[in-house]
């Protein structure tokens, strides 16, 4: 969490996280088709880069991080932009107990492969949409350990396997109904590219 309240300020200043945050936007957008009677709900919401794309698409967006400084740079945001229908909570969803309702949508962008414990976010998510809700996961393909340097000391999961993640998606109660690489971050690695393709996986909350 550290990592992420030193980054916070910058966060926007990096225009490969706006890009992929504006391509995810536009394929949940085409596939979900939402009117603007449905509510979202984004977790690991950062800044808001990606609900900031899909702010008109929705009748209200709750944006959770536990971030402190995540959430104190997109509270500027709204009030700067006089955005209303934007609700940022700084909260931990898989130990705060709190009531935020029931969504439509749930969408999450590269913030899974951070939690530890999958199931218990999947029962989470599965609790909190309303039956024939969207579930929509944008993360890292399966990859060698390396996206994270050495001293970021990370824990978590080295990306996701396509079926691994599908089983555990059906187990907790969602049918998967659409599955693309939609987005691939390059970094240099000596005299060559290293290549992190991104998928989007999304579910539908079947009971």
């Amino acid at each position: 969490m550290e990592h992420f309240d030193e980054k916070a300020q910058n966060w926007d200043n990096d225009i490969t996280k706006v890009e992929r945050a504006n391509i995810f936007a536009r394929e949940i957008y085409d596939f979900i088709q939402p009117d603007r009677l449905m509510n979202a709900l984004e977790f690991g919401c950062g800044t808001g880069l990606l609900s900031y794309q899909l702010k008109d698409k929705f009748n209200t967006i709750t944006l959770v991080d536990i971030s402190k400084e995540m959430i104190k740079v997109l509270n500027e945001k709204i009030k700067a932009n006089n955005l209303n229908n934007l609700y940022p909570i700084h909260t931990n969803l898989l130990e705060d107990k709190i009531d935020i309702g029931d969504f439509d949508v749930i969408y999450t962008l590269m913030t899974l492969h951070h939690i530890i414990d999958t199931n218990k976010v999947l029962k989470t998510f599965h609790s909190l949409l309303k039956t024939n809700g969207y579930l929509c996961i944008a993360d890292l393909i399966k990859e060698d350990g390396s996206f994270h340097p050495p001293d970021y000391n990370f824990e978590g999961h080295y990306g996701f396997d396509k079926d691994a993640l599908s089983l555990l998606l059906v187990a907790n109660g969602f049918e998967v109904l659409n599955y693309n690489i939609s987005y691939v971050i390059e970094r240099k690695d000596d005299d060559s590219i290293k290549k992190y393709p991104l998928f989007l996986m999304i579910c539908k909350k079947e009971s």
